[in-house]
């Protein structure tokens, strides 16, 4: 076995890394003081892993085959892990990202029980084809629910006009029509060429015995099996199309902005983080930009940013309700040319370091976002999940402000707006009732 420690003096924590002799890698990170285990099995494979390349031939996936195998890793012979879960007190769930699926539980108790059940299902996969059939309605349904959210469309709507050819442009759960050809041959497929011990990170946080750790994932992966290697897609840098719209039964308008960035590879992880500090200093609520636009009433308290990143995109969002979202939209370019041109000011970018320095080191404190960390940090390259704080430290405004330049261009960026049914609106923006 290969191991590994990093250590935080800031923080008086510590992460240890093994790496099994199946490939499979554990990251641990005992927290003194707290009486809950978290665990979580991240794997490689996400909804932008469209196909492999198997004997020198393309092999391609229906939309959504990810987030698929994931609704059915959970049954098993004996019926739905979820169930054995229950019985131990632990609390689990899944999820499927656009390039990662986790599996995931905590517990106060019975720690080690929990983790035999994770490990089991994720290594026993039971592919039964009546079940696999009846998962296609239940996820047919989930599509739907999702077309009827706001919230949900409004972003999707933006990632397609962003993006040309990359599959982060398509909903994570695929559509009825990729779904429907999805069959248990192609899951057992999608598991045999993703879920292999080298494609794996286990990461656990909290109050557990590491030796119980390593024990039980030896036990459940002792042999190697070699990952398949992802398609990937070239993706310009000119967006699609740069307004989109949409009507549905709201109250108010709303909107998302994006600014689409070049993306790919360990740089993800430092340039996510710039980001987020790039986003506060753009129009974060200390600004006179963020106020200007409240005291018009363009913008209200829904207002807010995020960086959507994975493992070869980027993307920069602001997203809220607005009457006027066009006149958001501008407003935030001419702030980014402004700052492109003139740089970004001194004690504009301590304060937002502060703040955002402060608020990362907050998420060393949960063992949610400590077991999130690992992971995140184990696909990105990195072992050391301290990094984030190294890098807000040695971040400097003139650092800043040459992302901001390459970056944050407003010729790559796009406006997504949903307006209420029935109402008269203009593309440039306002919204006015019948």
């Amino acid at each position: 076995m290969n191991e590994r420690i990093h250590t935080s003096t800031l923080l008086g924590q510590t992460t240890r890394t093994v790496t099994l002799p199946s490939g499979l890698t554990v990251q641990m990170c005992q927290m003194p003081g707290f009486v809950t285990a978290y665990a979580m099995l991240t794997v490689g494979f996400g909804s932008i892993d469209t196909g492999y390349r198997l004997r020198g031939k393309d092999v391609r996936l229906p939309a959504g085959a990810a987030h698929y195998l994931e609704h059915k890793m959970f049954d098993g012979p004996e019926g739905d892990a979820m169930l054995q879960f229950d019985a131990l007190g632990a609390s689990a769930n899944a999820f499927t990202s656009f390039d990662k699926t986790a599996y995931y539980f905590s517990c106060t108790e019975r720690f080690e029980e929990a983790l035999a059940v994770l490990l089991g299902f994720v290594t026993s996969p039971y592919f039964e084809g009546s079940s696999v059939r009846r998962e296609r309605g239940i996820i047919a349904e989930e599509l739907r629910m999702y077309r009827d959210s706001p919230d949900w469309m409004v972003t999707a709507n933006l990632l397609q006009a962003l993006y040309r050819n990359h599959p982060v442009r398509e909903d994570i759960a695929g559509t009825e029509e990729s779904i429907a050809k999805i069959d248990a041959a192609l899951l057992r497929r999608c598991y045999e060429r993703f879920y292999c011990p080298d494609n794996m990170v286990l990461t656990v946080a909290g109050c557990f015995e590491e030796q119980t750790v390593l024990e039980l994932a030896q036990r459940y992966f002792p042999a190697a099996r070699w990952t398949a290697r992802p398609l990937t897609v070239r993706e310009p840098r000119k967006v699609r199309q740069t307004f989109c719209e949409q009507q549905m039964p709201i109250a108010s308008p709303m909107f998302q902005i994006g600014f689409k960035a070049p993306g790919g590879g360990r740089e993800n992880m430092r340039h996510r983080l710039l980001d987020e500090l790039l986003l506060d200093l753009i129009c974060g609520e200390t600004t006179d930009l963020y106020r200007q636009l409240y005291q018009a009433g363009q913008i209200n308290a829904t207002f807010g940013s995020e960086v959507m990143a994975g493992r070869d995109f980027i993307c920069c969002l602001f997203d809220g309700e607005s009457r006027q979202p066009r006149a958001v939209y501008e407003a935030l370019c001419e702030r980014i040319a402004a700052m492109r041109k003139d740089g970004i000011p001194q004690e504009d970018f301590l304060r937002c370091r502060r703040a955002n320095y402060g608020r990362t080191i907050g998420m060393y404190g949960r063992v949610e976002s400590v077991a999130g960390l690992m992971a995140a940090a184990h696909f990105a390259g990195m072992e050391d999940i301290y990094y984030p704080l190294e890098i807000l430290r040695s971040a400097t405004a003139e650092e800043l402000t040459q992302r901001l330049r390459e970056d944050f261009d407003p010729q790559h960026s796009a406006l997504s707006v949903i307006w209420p049914e029935g109402a008269k609106h203009q593309q440039q923006g306002d919204y006015h009732e019948r």
